[in-house]
């Protein structure tokens, strides 16, 4: 049973590489506009909040990259190509199998 879930446009993959790649422009943007305004610290937002681990600071910087990446080539999975989750898909060929 499908409960509405192919309206909401891919998989949960892609929606996580979208707003990973809004975050990381929107850092590069304050970090830009922090120099032109002349900050000495910068307005490295994620710098900011994980500054004291920089590995995980690291791993942040390492998934907006994968991310970017994922967005030039586009999610392959089934329910991004389709529009269809896997679930939908079934049931769809299910139905049309059964009316012939």
């Amino acid at each position: 049973m499908c409960k509405d879930c192919c309206k909401k446009g891919g998989c949960t993959t892609a929606l996580v590489g979208k707003i990973l790649v809004i975050v990381g422009g929107v850092n590069w943007g304050l970090v830009g506009l922090g120099m032109l305004l002349g900050s000495v610290g910068g307005w490295n937002v994620v710098n900011m909040i994980l500054g004291s681990v920089p590995v995980l600071e690291a791993v942040v910087y390492v998934l907006v990259g994968i991310s970017a990446v994922m967005m030039i080539f586009g999610c392959k999975c089934g329910k991004c190509v389709n529009g269809v989750c896997a679930c939908c898909a079934n049931t769809d060929a299910n139905k049309t199998e059964g009316g012939m």
